[in-house]
């Protein structure tokens, strides 16, 4: 299993398939690149950094039923979802949501 927290570790089980974009801001985020200077910035604190980050960019068609199992008990859930929400993120689950449930969020906003 690919860590996220270590970008230099194994790659995912299909070596051939590079990381996806999202994938690689997730790693940003955590890893602190975007300027993030606090002691404990919520990405620090995210249970997504602590699991396979795989469930959270599934395939067209793929369950996401892990990665919102993994949100729901998460302390940050609220802060990923603004992020990915300012930030316009357009793959993956944050704050519990997939782009299409942040879409809809959008539209009624």
């Amino acid at each position: 299993m690919w860590n996220i927290l270590d970008p230099n570790g194994p790659l995912p089980s299909d070596a051939d398939r590079p990381a996806t974009p999202a994938q690689l801001n997730i790693l940003s985020l955590i890893h602190g690149d975007e300027g993030y200077d606090t002691v404990e910035s919520w990405q620090d604190r995210a249970l997504c950094a602590q699991t396979d980050p795989e469930a959270f960019f599934p395939e067209k068609g793929g369950s996401t039923r892990e990665a919102k199992r993994v949100c729901v008990r998460c302390e940050v859930k609220a802060e990923c979802l603004e992020y990915a929400l300012e930030h316009d993120e357009r793959f993956g689950i944050w704050g519990g949501l997939s782009e299409r449930e942040r879409r809809k969020l959008k539209r009624r906003a």
